[in-house]
């Protein structure tokens, strides 16, 4: 060896040991590591010390550093090599492979990877033009040994995965390798088939021996590769070489299932091929798996589930192994059973399997294991079995649903916290969730799944349903002991609590299916009525199991319209359970878990009132006096609980079909209330911010010690009983909808221009008569965010007009806890309720504005200056309203308003307040992302312990919270102008996508994804807003200005729906050059700040090409742009614009000439911030070996006689 390679090598063995000793110091680690970069890039010793350093002498960590340099070799500089060079590189590395490593059970998995990955970097450069033979000489390798034999099998995956699955590579070179492995396909199953079965049968010839222990070994970690490598082709080659020889493949993975040392991995190779779509023909042979052979291995792996996997005696690893292949295999039950629904009553005319119950015993199996997991994954499979028009009328799926039913009763229940270790289920909830808010999302999401089979379920057996139903919930009520004698009440973990629970959802989902699946004489009225009355009977002080109770009541109550004679007794049991009030808490403040049962007794009985008020009418006098009852004698009764009882008698009053007698019900229900809000006091309070401080006490500090009800908490109820009940009558108060007896009933006014009926509204007077005071409470509203009035807030509610904690943690996606909150105040501190107040009054407010124009129509578009007055109270001094109260104010208003105007008002109303509101909400965003914008520009120099302050605070900083509100609000008003100027009509789908062919997806995988061309049109106001001149200019700033803004998801969405739409209305005007060319310098800042997101890139490219085709033509500036763009192919570009100016020049086809403009444009795309600093790889393209042929065009030069020479041929007399 030479000197100079030998003290090279000398010196990079050092540096390979200071940088791996723990002992090492920082600045000699980081000296080694730049000693190491100058090496491998400018050195020309490379070679020589690579192979030196991975001589199998060396120890494994040097000899990993020398392969290193091998593969960056290889990578970066093999374009500069000579011939002869590579040639070496590559027979030096073969020799590697034979003779360079230890034995399979001896050498390092670090080493056989990083030899494997210097292989395959050398295939990609090469093969197969210049290495014909690779195949051959990797077939050959094979058979010197164990070793070699896996290192051959990760060069073979390897490869897959860097050419198929991950792309690694220029197109061409990905083409050629790809249709050489297609080619040669045939013979890689063939060799990979043949080394699988000849190891196995070793494995289990020698596995039983101990003297052969060690060989046994070798050819299970054989066995194992070779799966892995089939698992990476199994993925994408066709179809027929997975089910060939009537699948002897899945066959012989199936008997795989039953070694515990290859189990997991011939599971995945399953999971993979039966997961795989195709033509309906080609899928056929999957139903083979469904024969004695495989389904009876298949079922005794699944019914040996919760086998000896969880023994305390195995290893951890062994036991996370064993349930990692349970997964798999359960996955493996799924998708057969997603081909089984697919390809059963299809035009492959296949019939349903003999071994059908097989089948579903295994997927039993799973639905009964403790891992929640594990029956979250069966449930899709039970789901479509259920739902399959031929499947369900067998009779084995007809009694696997009743032990489906049977078998959610307990499923449904809410066991296994991994915090906890009361349930079986508690030891795989530890390995599959991190803490119980995971746990509990997860089982939220799983129940919600659970109840979907259930209901399918009950489809086929309803009546056998609602007993099992019924009996549970019969349990339930005869069952009285809650909670041991002395321990208080119920908590969210109590088994009651969780039993009730359960039992609730379970009637809730089959009591709604038997009543769509039953005709109406069939219907088990008798049982549902004793079962209601055991309800109605069952008393409790817990409120956690009173709220399953209030549920089961409203539940059954479908069934009372064919026994009237119950409803008093269920209006009686609700009324009660307004007023619930348990005797522990007496004076004490009532506890969120209370509140709750009583708010849910009120929304009980709104819906009732909302879907069957013509069964309540009768009993209306006995509802209104029982109210007015509640009203006067009970103190307890709060203000949210009047208000909801008031809207459910205006719900029972639309029955009354008669205009005058509602409008004189409403107006004597809402007496005090207006009395109220309209006084010279209230006018005076709602109409100056330091008079309404005071009036609601936010001025004072106040004491949490004090206990005491103060006058200014009484003020606050007070406003907020006013707007519930205004917003409760605003919003349910209707017509009839029949047209005639809205005409009886002195409803309907007359026919609008455009032909639609006018109706009035019985609210409407008393909602007139509020609507001064509520401007001028929201006028008030908006001005106490200013400064001056931010400092008249005393001390303790300086933070008042900050989000809650409930609503902080929904806007940065944090998990709500999940304790035992039930027994706490609904809020903790005066600042919390005085945060609830203001967001609830400020809320509401808009509520009530955005039903008036629902409800009244053109009783409220007709008021006298609507315009001006909304903006002088809903628009005033944005300036300083915070975001997150900003966005009520569009969500909740001025959406609704705008979707609800007619059309007539455009003009008059909606044009003068949404000119404004656009520009001033263009300026306001546009400014705060710019802040945000340099905010991700700061490369985070500052110093550490500023870092630490930021920290201390809490998990997260205010900027991201601020950040958060501003993309909330920023896709709020995406939304708003969607809805209120965008027309979609989404075209069908072309063709079943299941049935492409894979080798077609693959091929076009790197595609960009279709623009999915809906025609979007301008609606009726968006075609008034364009033609407004301020307005069109003010939107198409707005859109265009944020594709820059640093939100992927707004980005997409508003450079495929909105931009060309708005656009393309003002094209045709006489548009400035300069606003033209900064429209499509916009397009192109969006792809240079969101370029490198695939669906971002394909939008944002559509669009600049939509502009560039449809503008260049008048406006040459958009030449002069493109001449500055990046990197750009002048050459390329005069080509594209040729063809786009030429109208007689060679056309191209649509997706070709996308393609060209994306290249065009190609540089302006931004890099993500992980590849910014990669060196770039750069693989030469080798002479192609497969080129298109194109088809001879030349009709007449086709020996083929045409069909017209044909019909006008001297030898046809049809003539």
């Amino acid at each position: 060896m030479d000197a100079h390679v030998a003290a090279m090598c000398d010196q990079l063995i050092k540096g390979v040991n200071v940088t791996m000793d723990a002992e090492s110091s920082q600045i000699y680690r980081l000296e080694a590591l730049k000693f190491f970069e100058e090496f491998k890039e400018k050195s020309q010793l490379c070679v020589p010390c690579g192979l030196h350093l991975a001589d199998k002498a060396q120890p494994a960590v040097i000899r990993h550093f020398g392969l290193q340099i091998l593969e960056h070799v290889i990578k970066f500089r093999w374009n500069d090599m000579h011939q002869q060079e590579k040639i070496q590189v590559k027979d030096c590395t073969m020799q590697l492979l034979s003779k360079g490593t230890y034995p399979i059970l001896e050498e390092e998995s670090y080493i056989k990877d990083v030899l494997s990955r210097v292989v395959v970097e050398m295939i990609k450069r090469e093969w197969p033009q210049n290495w014909p033979n690779m195949l051959k000489e990797m077939e050959s390798l094979s058979s010197e040994g164990e070793a070699q034999t896996e290192l051959v099998m990760l060069i073979l995956l390897r490869l897959a995965e860097d050419v198929i699955t991950f792309q690694t590579l220029p197109p061409q070179r990905r083409r050629d390798i790809q249709q050489t492995l297609s080619q040669n396909m045939e013979s890689i199953f063939s060799f990979l088939m043949t080394i699988l079965h000849l190891n196995i049968k070793e494995y289990q010839k020698l596995k039983g021996s101990p003297q052969h222990e060690m060989k046994a070994r070798a050819h299970c970690r054989v066995a194992v590769a070779t799966l892995s490598t089939l698992a990476g082709y199994i993925d994408w080659v066709s179809l027929l070489y997975i089910t060939s020889g009537n699948c002897r493949l899945l066959e012989s993975l199936c008997l795989l299932l039953s070694e515990p040392e290859l189990q997991l991995e011939a599971a995945e190779c399953l999971l993979i091929a039966i997961s795989r779509r195709g033509k309906l023909e080609e899928r056929k042979p999957f139903m083979l798996l469904f024969d004695d052979v495989a389904i009876n291995y298949i079922l005794s792996a699944a019914q040996s589930a919760d086998g000896p996997a969880s023994s305390e005696t195995q290893s951890l690893e062994v036991v996370e192994r064993r349930y990692v292949f349970l997964k798999r295999l359960c996955q493996v039950l799924c998708a057969l059973g997603s081909q089984l629904t697919y390809l059963v009553g299809s035009d492959a005319k296949v019939d349903v399997p003999a071994n059908l119950s097989k089948f579903l015993e295994a997927v039993l199996a799973f639905s009964t294991h403790s891992s929640l997991f594990l029956r979250s994954s069966t449930l899709s499979t039970w789901a479509s079995v259920f739902r399959h028009e031929t499947l369900s009328q067998e009779p084995i799926v007809v009694e696997m649903a009743v032990k489906y039913l049977r078998l959610s009763i307990t499923n449904l229940v809410k066991t296994g916290f991994p915090s906890r270790n009361d349930h079986p289920s508690c030891q795989y909830s530890r390995v599959d969730f991190d803490s119980d808010e995971d746990f509990n999302t997860f089982f939220n999401s799983f129940r919600a799944h659970q109840g979907e089979g259930v209901r399918c379920a009950c489809r086929l057996v309803p009546l056998e349903a609602f007993q099992m139903a019924a009996m549970w919930l019969q349990y339930k009520l005869g069952n009285s002991n809650t909670t041991p004698q002395g321990e208080g009440l119920c908590s969210l973990f109590s088994t009651p609590v969780l039993e009730w629970d359960a039992v609730t959802v379970f009637m809730e989902c089959v009591v709604s299916q038997v009543l769509k699946s039953l005709e109406e004489e069939k219907l088990p009225v008798d049982g549902s009525m004793e079962l209601l009355q055991a309800v109605l009977s069952y008393d409790t002080k817990e409120p956690l199991i009173m709220s399953c109770v209030l549920t089961n009541v409203s539940t059954l109550f479908p069934f009372v319209k064919h026994r009237l004679q119950f409803l008093p007794q269920v209006l009686c049991k609700l009324f009660e359970t307004v007023t619930f009030e348990p005797v522990q808490e007496m004076k004490a403040p009532r506890t969120r878990a209370v509140n709750n049962v009583r708010r849910h007794a009120c929304s009980a009985i709104i819906k009732i009132c909302r879907d069957y008020p013509q069964f309540i009418l009768p009993c209306f006098d006995m509802f209104y006096n029982h109210v007015k009852k509640m009203f006067s004698g009970d103190a307890t009764l709060t203000f949210m609980e009047k208000s909801a009882l008031m809207e459910s008698l205006v719900l029972i009053s639309n029955e009354f079909k008669d205009f005058e007698k509602q409008k004189a019900f409403i107006d004597e229900l809402l007496a005090s209330v207006m009395a109220d809000w309209t006084s010279d006091a209230t006018k005076q309070v709602l109409s100056n911010p330091v008079v309404f401080l005071s009036f609601i006490g936010a001025d004072q500090v106040v004491n949490e010690q004090c206990k005491e009800v103060d006058a200014a908490g009484l003020n606050r109820g007070r406003l907020a009983f006013c707007l519930n009940a205004m917003l409760g009558v605003v919003k349910r108060a209707r017509w009839p909808a029949d047209l005639e007896a809205a005409k009886a009933g002195g409803f309907f006014v007359g026919y609008s221009p455009s032909g639609v009926p006018i109706y009035r509204n019985p609210c409407a007077a008393q909602f007139l008569a509020f609507l001064p005071n509520l401007l001028a409470l929201i006028r008030t509203q908006n001005s106490l965010f200013t400064p001056e009035n931010r400092g008249r807030l005393s001390e303790t509610f300086t933070r008042v007009h900050e989000l809650m904690d409930g609503e902080r943690n929904l806007v940065l996606g944090l998990g709500h806890p999940i304790q035992d909150s039930f027994d706490a105040p609904s809020f903790k501190t005066n600042l919390e309720r005085m945060q609830g107040f203001f967001s609830q009054l400020y809320d509401n407010c808009f509520h009530i504005l955005g039903n008036g124009g629902l409800s009244l129509q053109q009783e409220f578009y007709n008021i006298d200056r609507l315009a001006e007055e909304i903006s002088a109270s809903a628009f005033f001094s944005l300036d300083h309203v915070p975001d997150h109260r900003l966005r009520p104010v569009i969500r909740l208003f001025v959406r609704q308003m705008v979707l609800s105007c007619p059309s007539e008002y455009n003009d008059s109303l909606l044009c003068p307040l949404l000119g404004p509101l656009f520009s001033y909400i263009l300026q306001s965003l546009n400014m705060k992302w710019q802040v945000i914008n340099q905010r991700a520009s700061v490369n985070g120099e500052e110093e550490e312990e500023e870092e630490e302050v930021l920290c201390q605070e809490s998990q997260v900083t205010q900027e991201m919270l601020e950040e958060q509100l501003v993309r909330i609000l920023t896709r709020e008003v995406l939304d708003f102008i969607t809805v209120s100027c965008i027309s979609r009509k989404v075209p069908e789908p072309a063709a079943n996508k299941e049935e492409i062919e894979d080798e077609d997806v693959m091929m076009d995988a790197t595609q960009a994804p279709s623009t999915a061309p809906s025609t979007d049109e301008l609606t009726e106001l968006g075609k008034i807003l364009m033609d407004n001149e301020n307005i069109y200019m003010t939107l198409l700033s707005f859109t265009f200005t944020s594709l820059s803004w640093k939100d992927a998801t707004y980005c997409h969405r508003t450079a495929s729906i909105i931009c060309w739409t708005l656009l393309r209305q003002v094209i045709g005007g006489n548009l400035l050059p300069e606003a033209v060319s900064w429209f499509f310098v916009s397009v192109l800042k969006g792809l240079q700040t969101h370029g490198q997101h695939e669906v971002c890139n394909a939008s944002l490219s559509h669009l600049a090409m939509q502009i560039y085709d449809n503008l260049r033509p008048r406006y040459m500036e958009l030449r002069a742009v493109m001449n500055q763009v990046p990197n750009i192919n002048m050459e390329s570009l005069d080509l594209y614009d040729l063809r786009l100016l030429e109208p007689n020049s060679q056309k191209v086809g649509e997706k070709k000439r996308k393609e060209q403009f994306r290249k065009l444009i190609a540089g302006t795309v931004g890099k993500a911030l992980c590849q910014q600093f990669r060196k770039e790889v750069h693989i030469r393209n080798l002479p192609s070996l497969y080129k298109k042929v194109k088809p001879d065009k030349d009709v007449l030069s086709s020996n083929e006689t045409t069909g017209l020479t044909a019909l006008f041929g001297p030898e046809n007399n049809a003539l």
